[in-house]
């Protein structure tokens, strides 16, 4: 293949031309229609005039996985952006800025997108296509027509105070889950989660309603006790592994049940709790300097605020990149979870890592309940949310652990979550989001398996290849 633009301006060439072709096409279709004719006409620019640096571009299934990959995701790019610049700009100038940002990844993605990644894409959109498929066979066996609960559930989902509620949701499920995969990582099953987001919850909340302090201080305070209550708490079971040999996954069972019935001892009005309505008690209510103010959200349409702790799931997902990738701890953590034996011959303190991984994992697990807690109800009470720690497994396991994945899951969970809620009005078993989500994550799990164990066929195949090669330099 020759090369005859260099990236920089096959970037420009690509958005530019996108951005026209949307422009001129939206005279004539629908928007999001011209924007994917205009970045799938741009994709040409990658395919014809800049040409791939992966190390397998020439081989037939680079090809065959990068390509059409590369394109769906760039017209989701832009379709995305679009979306988001509609909400400010009138829209025959935002979808050709979306099919300009789309036109410029689709030069980045055929450019460095590698296969095994491009492979891990495409499980994803296989799994989704299988669980929808699944779903759409249990409609049809309980008589519901397919396509009307889907665009009930799309329509209802999209609207502002829907997308709002997505997103607080989603942060929430992000922040569970981001808990869950550090332990995974080391091969951990921290199935206490739940327990430790609760109880640290309860604490800081019953310290948070003790005092009054200045604004900032006062939020520093309430999620610093979250934070050391869910680490000590996850550190029980840490500790009890690497001196007793106990298996964390009792161990945070039996901790989450301990946790219910420490929590139920002290959310009490005799203890932590004031009555707080009929038939309800809780923790003192937190002084309105130590909310976290919300995000307004006006400019989508929407009447309720986003979490303003949503900027501290943001941070947490870039933390835990960043330990993991550019950390000696992140390495030796991967490490040891790889293969504790050869982590502990290269002279890896195994225990200590698990212990540690363990507090970092209930430490996050701490933050799980505080943009509900700061954001909203400002007391902790018998109606505050439960079950978040177990569905921050399920999504730890669609994500794949990682950070960009988890986030993905969270928001499609939270999707399903919200959007069902319209399903009971036309007399549909709103139920049918739960079985898309277990379907969902029975069929990546499945599919992930199978893309694991062809990847490293392709990885052997392709040493092989670099081997032969260098033995016919050599002779």
């Amino acid at each position: 293949m020759i090369k005859s633009l260099p990236a920089p301006a096959g970037i420009a060439v690509a958005a530019l031309s996108a951005a026209a072709v949307t422009f001129l096409l939206d005279l004539a279709l629908l928007a999001p229609a011209a924007l994917a004719i205009g970045v799938a006409l741009a994709f040409a620019v990658p395919l014809l005039a800049v040409g791939s640096d992966a190390e397998d571009a020439t081989t037939g299934i680079h090809r065959l996985l990068v390509t059409p990959i590369a394109l769906v995701l760039s017209v989701l790019v832009a379709l995305l952006a679009a979306i988001v610049l509609d909400l400010w700009l009138i829209e025959p100038v935002a979808y050709p800025v979306g099919a300009a940002a789309g036109g410029a990844v689709a030069v980045l993605l055929y450019r460095r997108l590698p296969t095994q990644l491009a492979l891990a894409f495409g499980a994803v959109a296989a799994a989704g296509v299988l669980a929808l498929g699944i779903t759409a066979l249990v409609l049809l066996a309980t008589g519901v027509e397919v396509l009307h609960t889907f665009e009930r559930m799309l329509n209802y989902g999209s609207q502002p105070n829907s997308v709002v509620q997505i997103l607080n949701t989603g942060t929430t499920y992000y922040l569970s889950a981001v808990a869950v995969a550090i332990g995974f990582k080391m091969k951990l099953f921290n199935i206490g989660v739940d327990g430790q987001y609760r109880l640290a919850a309860l604490l800081a909340a019953a310290v948070g309603g003790a005092f009054v302090l200045p604004p900032v201080l006062h939020q520093i305070v309430i999620i610093t006790v979250a934070v050391a209550v869910g680490g000590f708490w996850a550190g029980i079971a840490g500790w009890l592994k690497v001196t007793r040999g106990v298996s964390e996954v009792i161990s945070t069972i039996m901790l989450n049940a301990i946790a219910t019935g420490v929590t139920a001892y002290l959310l009490n009005t005799n203890r932590l709790a004031v009555e707080l309505g009929t038939n309800n008690i809780g923790t003192r209510p937190i002084a309105e300097s130590g909310w976290v103010p919300g995000i307004p959200a006006g400019f989508m349409g929407a009447t309720r605020p986003i979490f303003g702790l949503v900027l501290l799931a943001v941070a947490v997902g870039v933390g835990y990149w960043w330990m993991l990738n550019r950390t000696r701890f992140g390495f030796e953590l991967r490490a040891t979870g790889q293969s504790a034996t050869a982590a502990q011959a290269s002279g890896v303190n195994v225990k200590k890592m698990v212990v540690l991984s363990m507090v970092i994992s209930g430490m996050v697990a701490g933050l799980v309940g505080m943009p509900q807690l700061l954001g909203s109800s400002h007391y902790y009470a018998l109606d505050f949310p439960l079950g978040l720690g177990f569905t921050g497994i399920a999504i730890a396991l669609l994500g794949r652990n990682h950070p960009v994945g988890i986030a993905a899951a969270a928001l499609f969970w939270a999707f399903l979550d919200q959007s069902s809620q319209i399903l009971d009005i036309d007399g549909i078993p709103k139920e049918i989001a739960v079985v898309t989500q277990a379907t969902m994550v029975l069929t990546i799990v499945v599919v992930y398996e199978l893309v694991h164990r062809w990847g490293r066929r392709y990885q052997q195949r392709q040493v092989g290849r670099e081997l032969g090669r260098e033995k016919v330099a050599a002779s």
